[in-house]
């Protein structure tokens, strides 16, 4: 549904940009190939199931009760209201499609539907990342100038901090993919991954893909790394801060709200960070694998462990299931 709605709008921005009078061979289609070969792979087909399932319903749970409870209409849960808005989209972006093009055996995407699956599903996985930025400075607000939390961590900045990242993901992403409409496929149109990966894509031109080549290079400085960096000097600041309180207790209090965050931040960047690590050693099928659980399993755990570790968010999910338990009482009377 995502891939469809976008479709005409994102191609007909392509097509304005290039000008009418510039010609490059492309194909009618590409082939993802990504998960062909892989023994019992029917397996994780059903994983993948139960990972959307699953993370459909979590993320709903959590944009609900931030949305109806006026006690979590705080700047932090803007941000994670926003966590779940892009995990919900993210996966719905990702795992329909990719259970389109290996379950049901519809290998080949048009060029069109190809690109577009690789804005939004890049877009998406970007916001993830960015979004961990925005609640590394909520909680470095919170900790390290408590007095000030409230004047330094409003509404409007959280609006403009999140829309800023959405800004920066969509632009950076339109350009990697308007450059890959200037390269011409005129041999294989086989993507080996699991979806229309960029890097496969731009290697499978038959003309210069330097500039391609040059975006792949920055783009996970600036989507991945970038935003590591950031979070990682924030808990650096945290520590320093906690360091200079007086107690052990007030110390764990105050590295205890930052639990939810540091798990966060640890689903999304470890397996990354193993699998570009160990590159070369992992074998060709198992890196597929682990690259498209790093995809979808985030967005299912991010809403599960804030609903267990957020007492607020604990507390408005009970009070929406009892609403909804008297709504049904009345009904049946």
């Amino acid at each position: 549904m995502i891939l469809f709605l976008g479709r005409n709008l994102t191609m007909d921005f392509f097509n304005s940009a290039l000008g009418k009078n510039i010609t490059f061979l492309r194909p009618a289609f590409f082939i993802i190939s990504g998960f062909i070969g892989i023994p019992n792979i029917k397996y994780y087909y059903a994983f993948l199931v139960f990972v959307y399932i699953i993370s459909v319903l979590a993320n709903t749970a959590v944009m609900a009760a931030i949305y109806l409870d006026h006690n979590l209409r705080t700047p932090k849960y803007i941000a994670v209201f926003n966590l779940a808005l892009v995990d919900l989209l993210g996966n719905s972006a990702m795992v329909p499609k990719v259970l389109d093009i290996v379950l049901f055996n519809h290998p080949h995407i048009s060029y069109n539907d190809c690109l577009t699956f690789l804005f939004f599903c890049y877009v998406f996985l970007s916001m993830q990342a960015l979004n961990l930025v925005a609640l590394s400075y909520d909680r470095v607000m919170a900790i390290v100038y408590p007095l000030h939390y409230q004047l330094k961590v409003t509404h409007k900045l959280m609006f403009s901090l999140i829309a800023s990242f959405w800004v920066s993901a969509i632009t950076f992403i339109l350009i990697a993919v308007g450059l890959l409409t200037r390269l011409s496929f005129c041999e294989s149109v086989v993507i080996k991954s699991y979806f229309c990966d960029h890097g496969q894509m731009y290697r499978l031109a038959c003309n210069d893909y330097t500039p391609s080549y040059v975006i792949a290079k920055i783009l996970p400085a600036l989507i991945l790394w970038l935003p590591l960096t950031i979070v990682l000097l924030s808990y650096l600041c945290i520590c320093y801060a906690l360091a200079k309180v007086a107690t052990v207790r007030e110390r764990m209090k105050g590295f205890k709200t930052c639990t939810a965050h540091l798990s966060l931040v640890a689903i999304y960047f470890l397996p990354i960070l193993i699998t570009f690590t160990l590159g070369a050693n992992i074998e060709p099928n198992a890196r597929i694998i682990n690259l498209s659980l790093t995809s979808v399993f985030p967005p299912m755990l991010n809403p599960i462990i804030y609903v267990l570790q957020t007492r607020e968010i604990k507390e408005s999910l009970r009070k929406l299931l009892r609403i909804i338990k008297r709504y049904k009482i009345r009904k049946v009377k």
